[in-house]
């Protein structure tokens, strides 16, 4: 070995040395340079014998060290070596010099340098690595598949190192060898790791990098380029695969010429990318068997970019006239295939490339569609959250207007009787705004923020009480018919709302039916054993009342089912519908913790199927017995009680304070919490219920009442709110002696309500 030699020849330059220096200390005379000659001669050959013995010792540690690396991996199925710190093999296994024969090289970078590019560079990594760390590995693709290079830190300097072939492992091996599109592997810093026979004839070399292969080896898969060919510069256009990790696979498409473009033409078909060429009018020119595959069984003759893909904010063929002449870059969109029978989404990314001097225009595609239904998905939930939080906000705002009409209306019908001239006028102010309390009752619906009353049901027994209203809405011309499964559960729900849900599915089903037809109310126990994908929502596993309302009707159309929940949607006439009908359905449907779904077909009619949990009676009774109080020692005034009115609407606290003090009441009032705290810190003042808002600015209603009913702990409460009572959150203790008045309310509802929580 290289080793050996070396220091034989130091080690007979050493010995030269001495011997020389004391050849001349016996020609000399005596004296001190004598002395000095046979001194350095005599140290001189003693350093050959210790370097000498040095060379001994370390030639018997490889041969000791061989010999244990024989009992280790001599017979490994997977070619080992052992070498020292500058590379030179010390140590080959049997299935090293089957693999490489015995006359091999003398280094490990030259053993190897035929297997992948630059071996010296990835050597010099790994043997860096596993002198820091104790060990080091890498997976290279090569000719022959992929190379698993691993190497072990024996000593300070020796290297034990292993190299594992697996055949066809990676995508190069998928038949790349033999395809006659030229095709390279490549890592991100530009360094090609494979490159396939059809490549390496026409550079008419191996290439190391990419710069090898094109002018600029930033490369964009879709787009045409330069490449510096064995017989000069040519053009092609580049597909790039993302493989694993780092790699990448690039693919050539050489421009067709009229002697190779059969040739190019195969090749286009069997690259694994799914390919199109257009026009520069659009036209289609060519697809491969990726985009057939990926776009389905579409008749393809005489089709063009704006017939396959469905337009953006802009017509497609804008797009692709854009990059053709070079007005937008390159680019890619996701887009809605037309002639699916599905959605079906790609994402084409579109480049410019010219063939026979003709300009047109290469489309890459990909799937797209589980990533846009996704997108769907997520964009209907926030809208339907946003619309729901406007609905909200709307009706809090307007049940504080309507209860102020309400309440001064009542106030003045107090003054007005039957015959007075005034009162049909007062009459009708306060009929329209109760119509517009139902508009926002039907928004709160909507937003799920309405107050519900939960009882258990019995669907059968509804319907039947519900029958003869629903014979009356539909007509004579509409024959309703009614199913039921017997081994149907209770459910657990707002009997009034829920008759709300089954009048307007009627209603809309009669709509739809203007010459007549039939109405079908049915409904069925359904057990799930594990949770249903349906129309973007996932119902859990349970026991489940399926209700389905189904009509003989128009249907409705395809493009319009997604909508048919929003609120003010209608496809009905002006003045025929709010178009707050469904959104209604859906938002107590939601609210009681249940699912709804519609199929229609036009000109077939529409099913609507609600899912409601099955109610399950526990141990505890429905029906709460009420609370026996003793009596409260009452304190003796000169009327009925008093009241401390907190409102922060003036209209609202106006009205309110005029109706209680008619009923011979006394009214205290505030516009806000601290003022009533502040009103209350008098221990002299009596007070026998609270009448507040929930939500005002500053302290809202139940925080400030339990801090007041810390010092009056038998002052009743009376809550009153535009929202739900859903409001009273679930973290804030629930306030005794307390109920929930909604608003709008008139003078009744309030003075009903105040007496009696007094008696």
């Amino acid at each position: 070995m290289r080793v050996t030699r070396g220091l034989s020849a130091q080690a007979v330059w050493i010995l030269s040395a001495g011997l020389v220096s004391l050849g001349l200390a016996l020609v000399s005379g005596a004296g001190p340079v004598r002395n000095g000659l046979l001194i350095t001669g005599l140290a001189l050959v003693a350093l050959t014998l210790i370097l000498r013995s040095g060379l001994g010792v370390q030639r018997w540690h490889d041969r000791r060290q061989a010999a244990h690396l024989t009992q280790l991996v001599g017979q490994d199925v997977a070619p080992c070596f052992s070498t020292d710190e500058m590379g030179r093999i010390l140590f080959r296994n049997a299935a090293a010099l089957s693999r490489f024969g015995d006359h091999a090289a003398q280094t490990l970078v030259a053993q190897l340098h035929e297997q992948f590019a630059a071996p010296s560079a990835v050597l010099f990594r790994l043997q860096s690595r596993a002198a820091n760390s104790g060990a080091a590995r890498e997976d290279l693709v090569t000719r022959r598949g992929h190379l698993r290079l691993s190497v072990h830190r024996l000593a300070a300097d020796r290297f034990l190192w292993r190299l594992e072939e697996f055949q066809d492992r990676s995508t190069a091996g998928r038949g790349a060898e033999g395809l006659s599109l030229p095709m390279v592997v490549v890592n991100r810093a530009g360094v090609v790791l494979f490159s396939n026979e059809a490549m390496r004839k026409l550079l008419g070399e191996r290439p190391k990098r990419l710069d090898r292969i094109f002018p600029n080896p930033r490369v964009v898969s879709g787009e045409e380029v330069q490449v510096f060919g064995h017989n000069g510069p040519l053009r092609a256009v580049v597909a790039e695969v993302e493989g694993l990790g780092d790699r990448r696979e690039v693919f050539l498409l050489p421009s067709a010429t009229r002697n190779d473009e059969d040739t190019i033409s195969t090749d286009f078909e069997s690259v694994p990318v799914a390919l199109m060429k257009f026009a520069a009018d659009g036209r289609l020119r060519s697809l491969n068997l990726e985009a057939r595959r990926l776009l389905g069984d579409i008749p393809m003759a005489e089709l063009s970019f704006h017939d396959l893909f469905e337009d953006l904010g802009r017509p497609v063929a804008d797009w692709l006239s854009d990059v053709v002449s070079e007005r937008l870059p390159a680019g890619s969109e996701v887009l809605r295939v037309r002639r699916a029978g599905e959605d079906s989404f790609v994402q084409v990314q579109l480049r410019r490339i010219v063939e026979h001097g003709r300009s047109g225009a290469l489309a890459v595609l990909a799937d797209a569609t589980a990533l846009k239904k996704l997108e769907a998905q997520f964009t209907q939930s926030q809208k339907m959250q946003a619309i729901g939080q406007l609905a909200g906000g709307v009706a809090h705002d307007f049940n504080n207007l309507l209860t102020a009409i309400l309440g001064h209306c009542d106030l003045l019908l107090l003054h007005h009787g039957r015959e007075d001239a005034d009162f049909a006028d007062l009459e009708q102010i306060r009929q329209n705004a109760n119509r517009a309390a139902g508009l926002v009752s039907q928004l709160l619906a909507f937003s799920r923020k309405q107050t519900l009353t939960p009882e258990t049901l019995d669907l059968p027994e509804v319907l039947s009480d519900l029958t003869h209203l629903l014979n009356r809405l539909v007509g004579e011309k509409v024959q309703l018919q009614l199913a039921h499964d017997p081994s149907l559960a209770p459910i657990r729900a707002d009997k009034r709302q829920l008759e709300q849900v089954l009048m307007n599915l009627v209603v809309n089903a009669r709509d739809a039916m203007p010459d007549g037809g039939t109405i079908r109310i049915e409904t069925e126990a359904m057990t799930l054993p594990e949770p249903l994908v349906r129309e973007r929502a996932t119902i859990p596993a349970g026991h489940y009342a399926m209700i389905r309302v189904l009509d003989t009707g128009c249907g409705i159309p395809t493009d319009k089912l997604e909508k048919i929940f929003d609120p003010f949607f209608t496809t009905k006439k002006v003045g025929e519908g709010t178009g707050l009908g469904l959104s209604t359905v859906y938002g107590i449907v939601k609210q009681s913790g249940g699912y709804i779904f519609v199929a229609s077909e036009q000109g077939r009619g529409t099913v609507f199927e609600i899912f409601l949990p099955a109610y399950t009676a526990v141990d505890d009774d429905e029906t709460v017995a009420p609370v026996v109080e003793e009596p409260r020692r009452m304190m003796i005034r000169t009327s009925e009680g008093v009241v401390l009115l907190v409102e922060d609407e003036a209209p609202v606290r106006a009205f309110a304070s005029r109706a209680l003090r008619l009923r011979g009441y006394t009214v205290l009032e505030a516009e806000s919490a601290e003022e009533a705290l502040r009103t209350l810190a008098d221990p002299a003042l009596e007070v026998d219920v609270f009448v507040t808002d929930v939500v005002m600015p500053g302290m809202d209603g139940p925080t400030w009442v339990k801090r007041a009913l810390e010092t009056r702990p038998d002052v009743k409460v009376i809550f009153v709110s535009g929202y739900a009572e859903d409001v009273l959150s679930a973290d804030q203790a629930r306030i005794p002696n307390s109920i929930f008045l909604p608003k709008p309310f008139s003078l009744n509802d309030l003075t009903q309500t105040v007496q009696g929580q007094l008696h």
